[in-house]
C-alpha cells in the first residue's frame, strides 16, 4: 500500500533553500562592515594597499582549510583555469580595489546603495541563461530596486560613485559566473585558489602603490579593519556566498543582497556618524519588502 509523501518532500527542498538564504544574508551583512571600513581607512591606507593586505590576510585564514584541497584537485583546476582566473580577477582582484577606491570620496551609504544594483545584473545574466525567473521574484527585484533607486534619487555622481558602479559590474558578473562553477571543485579548494590568484594578480599594482604612494603606519586604527576585512569580509563572507549561490543560485541570492544598502546606512550612521532621515528608511522598508516577496519565492 503506498503512503503519501510527508508535507515537507511535497513542497520541495525547504532545508536547503532556508540554509542558502541564510547564508546569503550572513554574507550581506558582513560585507556591510566592509564598506564603513572603506570609508574610514579612505585616508589612511591606499586603496590598493588596502586590497593587497586584505587578501594576503585571508589567504592565510583560508589556507589551512583549503590548501590542501587545491593541491589535490590541481589538475582540475589546470583544465578550467581560464574560469578560475576570471573568477580570481573579477571578485578578488578588481572588485575590492575599485570598492577602496570609491571610499576615498564617496559616503559609505551611497557605496551600498550603488553596490544594490548589482543583483539586477544577476538576474539579467540568469535570465539570458534560460532560467525563469518567475512573478515574485521579479515583483520583489523591482520592489527592491525602487527603494535603491528612491534612495539614491537625490544624490549627485562623484568620481567614487562611478568607482563603484563599475565594482557592482564586477560583482555581478563575479556572482553570475560562480553558476558555471566546474562540477567536483570543492568550495575551500576554489576559495583559496581565487584568493592566491587574485592576490599575486594585485602584485603589480601594489608595487606601484608602494612606490609612488609610500606605505601605511601599522596602528590599531588600520590594523584592526584589515583583519576584520581579511577575515570576516573576505574568508567568512567569500565561503557564505559562494555556497549560498550553489544552493538558490545568483537571482535569490541577489535578492538578499538588497539589504546591503539597509544594513551599510545603519552601520555608516553608527559608526561614521553619516546622516539618515525618514525618507531614506521608507525607502529601506521598501527594500525589506522586496527582498521578502523575492527571497521567499520558489520561481
Amino acid at each position: 500500500m503506498r503512503t503519501a509523501a510527508p508535507a515537507a518532500a511535497r513542497r520541495g527542498p525547504a532545508g536547503p533553500v532556508a540554509l542558502g538564504i541564510g547564508l546569503a544574508v550572513l554574507a550581506t551583512l558582513v560585507w556591510s562592515g566592509s564598506f564603513v571600513t572603506s570609508r574610514a581607512l579612505g585616508d589612511s591606507v591606499p586603496p590598493v594597499q588596502h586590497a593587497f593586505w586584505r587578501w594576503v590576510v585571508a589567504l592565510a585564514v583560508v589556507a589551512p582549510f583549503g590548501a590542501r584541497r587545491a593541491w589535490r584537485q590541481r589538475a582540475l583546476i589546470r583544465r578550467h583555469l581560464g574560469f578560475v582566473l576570471l573568477a580570481s580577477l573579477l571578485g578578488v582582484t578588481v572588485y575590492n580595489t575599485l570598492v577602496n577606491q570609491a571610499g576615498v570620496t564617496t559616503p559609505a551609504a551611497n557605496m551600498g546603495m550603488i553596490m544594490a544594483a548589482s543583483p539586477v545584473l544577476m538576474a539579467l545574466y540568469e535570465r539570458t541563461g534560460g532560467v525563469r525567473l518567475g512573478p515574485r521574484r521579479i515583483a520583489g527585484l523591482l520592489i527592491a530596486c525602487a527603494g535603491v533607486l528612491l534612495v539614491g534619487g537625490g544624490a549627485s555622481f562623484s568620481a567614487g560613485d562611478l568607482w563603484m558602479i563599475a565594482a557592482a559590474c564586477c560583482f555581478g558578473s563575479y556572482s553570475a559566473l560562480l553558476r558555471r562553477r566546474p562540477e567536483g571543485l570543492d568550495g575551500a579548494g576554489f576559495l583559496f585558489t581565487t584568493f592566491l590568484f587574485g592576490t599575486v594578480l594585485l602584485l603589480p599594482a601594489q608595487g606601484v602603490s608602494l612606490a609612488v604612494q609610500g606605505g601605511f603606519t601599522p596602528a590599531p586604527d588600520t590594523v584592526l579593519p584589515l583583519l576584520y576585512v581579511g577575515v570576516a569580509s573576505s574568508a567568512v563572507a567569500f565561503f557564505a556566498w559562494n555556497k549560498a549561490i550553489s544552493l538558490i543560485g545568483p537571482t535569490r541570492a541577489g535578492i538578499v543582497y538588497y539589504l546591503q544598502p539597509v544594513c551599510v546606512a545603519l552601520l555608516s550612521w553608527a559608526l561614521l556618524a553619516e546622516p539618515t532621515g525618514w525618507a531614506q528608511a521608507g525607502c529601506m522598508a521598501l527594500i525589506l519588502g522586496g527582498v521578502v516577496l523575492g527571497a521567499g519565492s520558489r520561481t
